[in-house]
């Protein structure tokens, strides 16, 4: 899955935009009349940033439009570097629904990620809200302070810890809140570890920002079952994972 890189889907798009259905077909974990689920590479912004002339997501979105007259809808973001799944509404009337789920926060998200170092303990929920810093062509985001006021964003996030080795730790973090690198924020400030590759909150690394959104579930039809979609973890994350032990519950 995702074996073109992203330099390669660009010039494919300049080239040969008719080729991209095909050739992105494979991205879609999930499909059906109201929404679809991507496998997002790491690397690729889902939209553009001031002054960004690089490609993002949001140029692609025409591919998988499926036969409707309208290209899908962003449901909400994943950060550049991170990998996982991304929901898309396929029209209107299902973004609305999709709005309502985020907002009543009935849409579950599990992440993978790797950390610096070994917490003190092996769970918790972080409550700490968070305030977005502009910058030169991007977010960096602190940790709120009293004075902060309205500027101040609620954030939560449950995790455990999955394993242990090489003083190295995998955990999977289930956020409540949706906020701009609220998990890379929480990881390095309050756990004291920051995630692996995090060139931002801790150092960069050669295999990239190692943060997986693994799985979602919510039910878009209110009379229906929920619907439960897990993204493959991406090569290089999956060959740092095997060097842990193998979790007893994933």
């Amino acid at each position: 899955m995702q074996q073109m890189d992203i330099a390669e889907i660009a010039e494919w798009r300049r080239r040969s935009p008719e080729t991209l259905p095909d050739l992105l077909d494979d991205w879609v974990l999930h499909r059906d009349g109201l929404v679809l689920v991507l496998n997002k590479p790491a690397g690729l912004p889902v939209h553009s940033v001031a002054g960004g002339k690089n490609l993002h997501l949001g140029q692609l979105l025409f591919a998988w439009q499926y036969g409707l007259k309208q290209p899908p809808l962003l449901a909400h973001r994943l950060d550049r570097d991170t990998s996982g799944c991304l929901i898309l509404a396929r029209h209107r009337k299902a973004m609305i629904r999709m709005t309502e789920l985020f907002a009543a926060r009935q849409v579950e998200k599990t992440y993978w990620a790797v950390l610096e170092g070994i917490p003190d303990t092996d769970r918790g929920i972080i409550a700490a809200p968070l305030v977005d810093m502009k910058r030169p062509g991007g977010v960096t985001v602190r940790l709120a302070k009293a004075d902060d006021g309205e500027e101040a964003q609620e954030a939560v996030t449950e995790w455990r810890v999955l394993a242990t080795a090489n003083r190295r730790t995998w955990v999977e973090f289930h956020p409540q809140t949706g906020r701009s690198h609220q998990l890379r924020v929480h990881a390095a400030s309050i756990l004291g570890c920051p995630i692996v590759g995090d060139r931002l909150y801790g150092r960069s690394e050669p295999g990239g920002l190692c943060l997986h959104a693994r799985q979602v579930a919510f039910a878009p039809r209110a009379n229906k079952p929920p619907l439960s979609v897990t993204a493959p973890v991406p090569e290089a994350l999956a060959t740092l994972l095997a060097s842990f032990p193998t979790p007893e519950e994933v």
